[in-house]
């Protein structure tokens, strides 16, 4: 019969195991590893009897502790895999390359940008050096590829929630004095104000005719377009009635985080205008 395998470790399991190896990395002494950590020796033991990419790992720590106990002046980081001459071996790392720590920066960090150029300088490497780890380094790449979708899905959650009445973002002119108007005559005025209606009956109702060479397939479609901006704006515009009414029944008072500044500097250009 074969072998059966070992079942998948959980994640605090997983996270026993990688804590245990750095701390027998560490000080070469598996009971004592085990004794820092709380941890059960048996335990883990038998997890080494039972999972082989364990034993490995607990055989390598071994050997890097004893290496590192022999020359305790260099000062060297995690150990990696690399290819040397066509085969897998495992080298100590030299002190400015990307370890787990700064593995975790950089997804962290791409997980909150999506921008791999300034997630790498917050990890303190180039970015390059994380397209080759990538390269290199299937697990990497899938983590790379995880953080980077979510990312750009929390900032298009976060551009679509900005864009929203409640969210506030858009809308602290209202809650500021407008500035004076500046004088004018009563021909400027009425001109302002026929602009003005000019602009506001473009944006509410666009071009009804077909226009001059448009078909009649490009004419509906557009119109089909039209009509679901129109739905747009309603909604919208009913959503900021509805916020409006909310606050004023929460007592719409200006408060002391309100942002300003900018009504000083529009009054001033209006009077030089």
């Amino acid at each position: 019969m074969p072998d059966r395998k070992p079942r998948p470790y959980s994640r605090k399991q997983a996270l026993q195991n990688a804590a245990f190896l750095a701390e027998l990395e560490r000080s070469g002494n598996a009971r004592d590893a085990a004794r820092t950590l709380g941890l059960n020796r048996s335990m883990l033991t038998k997890r080494r009897n039972a999972d082989p990419d364990f034993a490995q790992r607990w055989e390598a720590a071994l050997t890097l502790a004893a290496a590192r106990l022999a020359k305790p002046e260099q000062t060297e980081g995690p150990a990696r895999v690399v290819r040397s001459k066509g085969r897998l071996q495992l080298r100590v790392s030299k002190t400015r390359t990307i370890d787990r720590d700064a593995e975790q920066r950089f997804l962290a960090g791409l997980s909150a940008t999506a921008n791999v150029r300034l997630s790498a300088q917050a990890a303190g490497f180039a970015h390059s050096s994380f397209y080759a780890r990538a390269r290199n380094n299937p697990g990497f790449a899938r983590e790379m590829r995880v953080a980077l979708a979510v990312g750009s899905e929390r900032l298009e959650l976060a551009m679509l929630e900005s864009s929203l009445p409640e969210a506030n973002v858009h809308d602290h002119w209202q809650h500021n004095d407008p500035p004076p108007i500046p004088a004018m005559t009563v021909h400027q005025a009425m001109q302002m104000i026929a602009w003005s209606d000019k602009r506001a009956k473009g944006l509410a109702e666009p071009d009804l005719a077909p226009k001059r060479g448009e078909s009649n397939a490009a004419y509906l479609e557009r119109k089909a377009k039209d009509y679901r901006a129109g739905l747009l704006l309603a909604e919208e515009e009913m959503r900021m009635v509805e916020y409006a009414q909310l606050e004023w029944r929460r007592g719409g008072r200006r408060t002391q985080w309100e942002p300003g500044g900018w009504e000083v500097a529009l009054e001033i250009a209006l009077r030089k205008g």
